[in-house]
């Protein structure tokens, strides 16, 4: 069984205490789950907060929501930090959280969010083996760090690891992987897996004109990717770096960042676009809904695949530990509508996938299908989630299928043992 590495977090609760509490949850759910079911409860006033970022928080997915689901839904979409920040010390705020994998052990154990009932999650079997093993095909790799998988089961005790259990930490649903988009105005086209790399977010050719996201457990991995690739570091396990490998590491970054070779760092998936879009940069860590954005601009931006691999993300959809009665049913139906079929079209057209996706295939003209899942040529223009053609005919998605992306993770979105100092040391990295 392998069990959740505990990060060091100001925001951290005790562990016997998170563990009083799961058990009490856990105990609670299961007395209840005879005679709580899905979709009973009062419609009348029912209104969920769901707290996370703009990736998922889009008005077009909260409308269809109310529409099919009949009840009052809240979006606060802010960055990756804050809504984290908020998350784990406000749990009475939100109903639903929806962030990344990297996420969980944060929020686990500062108390936030409660065990959910695997019971209750009405397609479950559909869910694809990517969180429930950590790999799609065998001979995919693990990737290093938080790989889902690991830190998705609630044991009895409290603890979260691989071994399956009636009780899940997050609901599995959109994920994808993430490298960094290029203008091919400034920097030619190269080939997926064989000459894209991470090096060039820090190849002095594009000084002044390079963009990183600014989030400690995302940008950092970009950065550490593009510096491993150079010779700049070495890491024994890049998901779990020591205090002396990040010493080591910012010190070679401070350079770059002296030199002006940064331009800016960027919070949301729309500063990422404005980022671009107005020239401030040539080439950026980025989301696939902002390149898709900026293809749809007729800005020519690729979304590379690296030949280090990519930096895996999962979503997790995760119960506040404050939530309960009619809200609490609400929110079930909510995360049961996420694989329902229409959400994973929607966000299909943005570049990310989801946990079922074969409930969203009949959703999907055969063109996208063999466009954004398996990698082959569109025949036809396609249109991203903002209506503008993303996609010109004869393309083919950069990096291949689902399974080929999925398979070639170097490391995923992670919160590290050493998580404090890391904080520390990238805030001192931008300020400087």
């Amino acid at each position: 069984m392998t069990t959740a590495k505990q990060p060091h977090c100001n925001t951290c609760a005790e562990a016997l205490t998170r563990r009083s509490f799961v058990k009490s949850t856990i105990g609670a759910a299961v007395a209840g789950s005879a005679i709580t079911a899905p979709y009973v409860h009062t419609r009348k006033d029912v209104t969920i907060r769901v707290l996370g970022t703009h990736v998922t928080l889009q008005e077009d997915i909260r409308q269809r929501a109310m529409g099919d689901l009949g009840f009052n839904i809240e979006f606060e979409p802010k960055g990756s930090a804050a809504v984290l920040q908020k998350a784990s010390l406000s749990p009475e705020s939100f109903d639903l959280y929806e962030q990344w994998s990297n996420s969980i052990h944060v929020l686990w154990q500062s108390g936030s969010i409660q065990p959910i009932e695997k019971s209750r999650i009405v397609r479950w079997a559909e869910i694809n083996s990517l969180t429930k093993t950590g790999k799609l095909t065998p001979e995919a790799q693990f990737g290093a760090g938080d790989a889902p998988y690991k830190i998705l089961n609630v044991q009895s005790d409290g603890t979260l690891s691989a071994a399956p259990s009636q009780h899940i930490s997050f609901l599995p649903y959109v994920h994808n992987v993430d490298s960094f988009g290029y203008n091919t105005r400034s920097i030619a086209a190269g080939k997926p897996y064989e000459t894209e790399s991470w090096s060039w977010l820090l190849n002095p050719d594009y000084q002044g004109k390079v963009g990183v996201v600014n989030a400690p457990t995302i940008g950092l991995f970009d950065l550490a990717l593009a510096a491993q690739s150079l010779g700049l570091a070495t890491f024994k396990d890049i998901g779990s770096m020591t205090r002396a490998e990040i010493d080591l590491l910012f010190e070679a970054l401070s350079e770059y960042k002296k030199r002006g070779h940064f331009n800016g760092f960027w919070t949301s998936v729309p500063e990422s676009v404005e980022f671009m879009k107005q020239g401030r940069v040539v080439i950026q860590s980025m989301f696939s809904p902002g390149v898709t954005a900026l293809n749809g601009m007729n800005i020519p931006v690729i979304f590379a695949a690296p030949k280090e691999g990519y930096r895996g993300w999962h979503g997790v959809m995760c119960l506040s530990s404050a939530t309960q009665g009619y809200a609490k049913d609400a929110a079930y139906e909510y995360m049961n509508w996420w694989l329902s079929g229409w959400p994973g079209a929607f966000i299909a057209r943005q570049g990310y996938y989801i946990s079922n996706p074969e409930h969203s295939r009949e959703l999907l003209s055969d063109d996208e299908w063999r466009y954004w899942y398996l990698g082959e040529e569109t025949r036809i223009p396609l249109r991203g989630t903002d209506g503008n053609i993303s996609v010109k005919a004869g393309e083919r998605r950069t990096g291949g299928s689902y399974e080929k992306r999925l398979s070639n993770i170097a490391v995923w979105n992670t919160v590290m043992p050493t998580y404090d100092y890391s904080l520390q040391k990238w805030y001192e990295f931008i300020s400087l």
